[in-house]
């Protein structure tokens, strides 16, 4: 029979089993990963020499706005990378039915 259900394609009886992950799996959570690490690398710095002085730069657009949006696309991501799964080729060759 030509047609093959995912159990069958999957057997662990044959010791061959499909990849959790493919490759285009771990390109979008490298992504996804950068885009966390460059979010924590703009949360950083406004150290103050004296901390008895105040520094406005703690308030600035990026450590505010743009950090937590880099760092929840990263997290989005790592959720899509994870949920990835791409369709299944069709048979070009498919025999006719009898």
């Amino acid at each position: 029979m030509a047609i093959q259900t995912k159990r069958a394609q999957n057997n662990p009886s044959d010791g061959k089993k499909a990849p959790l992950f493919r490759k285009m799996n771990y390109i979008i959570m490298a992504v996804g990963i950068l885009l966390f690490v460059i979010g924590l690398f703009c949360l950083r710095g406004g150290a103050v020499s004296d901390p008895n002085t105040f520094d406005g730069e703690i308030f600035n657009t990026r450590r505010i706005v743009v950090a937590p949006i880099l760092m929840f696309l990263g997290l989005a991501t790592e959720v899509v990378a994870i949920m990835w799964h791409p369709r299944a080729k069709k048979e070009e060759n498919s025999e006719p039915e009898a």
